[in-house]
C-alpha cells in the first residue's frame, strides 16, 4: 500500500501502537504524520510525531532505547499503525520495559498475567541474561557462567539435557516441565553468549513450520 491512502486525522496524525515483535507485548502508543512514517520506513527505525513538542520523533535518539522495526501493518480501515519492533532499551521513559504497566482489577479478577506466552517469557529471560553478561553483577549465575567460558555453558547443556531424559521417564509432569525449563535456561545462555538472538531462533522455527501449513 501506498502512505497516500492512509487516513490521517485532521492533525495530520495517525495513532501508532507499538508491539514487541519477540514477545508481543504492547510497548506504547504514539502518534506519526507523513513524515515519520516515511522516514521510519526509510531507516528502519521508529519514527513518531510529538504532540507537545511539535516536532519529529526519533525513539532512542537521546536515550539509546531505540527500536528497530520488524514490520509495519496498516488496520482494516487505515487509520491507525502496528509497528512490531526489537527494542534495544525500555519503551517507557520511567525505565519500564512497557508503557503500560498500570494494571486495572477488573471484578472479581486478580491483576497481572498468571500465564504470559513462551515467546513472552523466552524474550524477557533471555534479556536479563544479556543485561547479566554485560554487567557481570556480583552473585549472578549467569556472570559466573559466563566468567567460567563456554565449556563450562555447554558442559551445563548436556547435564541439563540429561536431566530432560530422565524426568520424561518418570511419571511426573511437574518434573519434566522444571527440568525442560532448565535445559532451555541454559540453551539461552548459549545462544546469548554466542551472539545469536531468540528472534533468528523463531525465525528459523517458522521457515520449518511454515512448509507444513501449506498441505
Amino acid at each position: 500500500m501506498k502512505l497516500a491512502e492512509v487516513k490521517f486525522d485532521a492533525q495530520g496524525l495517525v495513532p501508532v501502537v507499538v508491539q514487541d515483535a519477540s514477545s508481543g507485548a504492547v510497548l506504547t502508543l504514539a502518534y506519526a504524520n507523513h513524515e515519520a512514517l516515511q522516514e521510519t520506513m526509510d531507516t528502519g527505525y521508529s519514527v513518531f510525531f510529538s504532540r507537545s513538542r511539535g516536532e519529529l520523533w526519533r525513539k532512542g535518539e537521546t536515550s539509546g532505547n531505540r527500536q528497530k522495526v520488524a514490520e509495519i501493518t496498516f488496520d482494516c480501515d487505515l487509520d491507525a499503525v502496528l509497528y512490531r519492533v526489537l527494542p534495544q532499551g525500555p519503551a517507557c521513559h520511567t525505565g519500564r520495559e512497557s508503557c503500560f504497566h498500570n494494571p486495572v482489577t477488573l471484578s472479581g479478577q486478580t491483576t497481572g498475567i498468571d500465564n504470559p506466552s513462551l515467546g513472552e517469557v523466552l524474550a524477557t529471560v533471555y534479556r536479563t541474561i544479556q543485561e547479566r553478561i554485560r554487567d557481570l553483577p556480583e552473585g549472578s549465575y549467569v556472570a559466573r557462567l559466563h566468567r567460567d567460558g563456554l565449556d563450562r555453558v555447554l558442559k551445563k547443556v548436556g547435564e541439563e539435557a540429561g536431566e530432560v531424559i530422565i524426568a520424561a521417564k518418570n511419571a511426573s509432569p511437574s518434573e519434566l516441565a522444571w527440568e525442560a525449563s532448565d535445559l532451555v535456561f541454559h540453551l539461552l545462555v548459549t545462544l546469548a553468549e554466542k551472539g545469536v538472538h531468540v528472534d533468528d531462533l523463531a525465525k528459523t522455527l517458522w521457515e520449518r513450520h511454515r512448509p507444513s501449513t501449506k498441505e
